[in-house]
This record gives C-alpha cells, structure tokens and sequence, in this order.
C-alpha cells in the first residue's frame, strides 16, 4: 500500500500533483467511480462504498457488478478488494472496522458529496473530471474484467 506524507491532501498543489493512480486511490476515488458510471465502460456496474467505525481512516469508493470492481487498481474481484482493503487497514489501526453501502447519491455533484464529507469537482485545484476520463479510456475494460473474473 502507498502511504500519502503527512499533509498531501490537504496541499491542493501536491494532491493534483500525484500519479493519477494514487491521485484516484488517495482522496478522489468517488470521482473516478462518478465519471465511471456517468458513461459507463461496461454494463451492470454501481458503486460502492467502504465507511470506517467512527474515528477510523480507511473510506472508498469502487464501482462493482456485485463480483468483479473497478477503482484505481484496474480490475479485480470484490472480495479481494474489499479483502485487501481491510487487511491493510487493520494492520494500520487496531479495532479498525466498516460497513459497506451501495451508493444512492451523485458522485460528481459538489453539494452531495460535501454532505458526506467529500471534496466536489469543483475543490480541487483543476477539474479531476477530464483526469478520471483519461485515467478510465486508457484501459482495456472487457480484457481486464475477463482477466479479473478468470482469478475467481
């Protein structure tokens, strides 16, 4: 797991200056996973969320079939990811635990994110929207979740 120096995403300069894959892993996943699902790559997919207990580091956003996800990774299976991710966690922060809830709300609209705690689009340094649709073009969607699916 990459681990963001102490007061990365609070330095808009340094957050937009990242990788794109630990841009989108570390603080704008659900803008990834807005742009995902407002033209998706392939059918049946909606996100996800991991919500930490009350104190806890650890949120994200994934777009999932129910089976295989997407996120800043690429393709892999849900269980895995959500495996990975605990395992990571944990191992960070004893006690760590978290619930997982299908999103009901708009992953690109500043004023529903900002209720859940989430920088809109329109708070970062530069429009992410343009990055995550660069970021999701580049891949080969289908070959990748065949690949994913084949690992099961």
């Amino acid at each position: 797991m990459y681990v963001l120096d102490q007061g990365i995403k609070g330095d808009p300069r340094r957050q937009w200056s990242l990788p794109d894959r630990i841009f989108f892993g570390y603080g704008a996943c659900h803008i990834l996973a807005g742009v995902f699902l407002d033209q998706p790559p392939l059918p049946g997919f909606y996100a996800e969320r991991v919500i930490p207990a009350a104190g806890f580091l650890g949120f994200h956003v994934y777009l999932t079939n129910g089976v295989i996800v997407f996120d800043y990774h690429g393709y892999s299976m849900r269980d895995r990811l959500l495996e990975h991710h605990k395992r990571v966690w944990t191992s960070q922060y004893a006690g760590w635990f978290s619930a997982i809830e299908r999103v009901d709300f708009d992953l690109l609209s500043t004023a529903e994110l900002n209720m859940r705690q989430m920088r809109g689009p329109d708070q970062y340094l530069h429009d992410p929207i343009p990055r995550a649709r660069r970021f999701i073009e580049q891949r080969d969607h289908a070959g990748a979740a065949a690949k994913a699916l084949a690992t099961a």
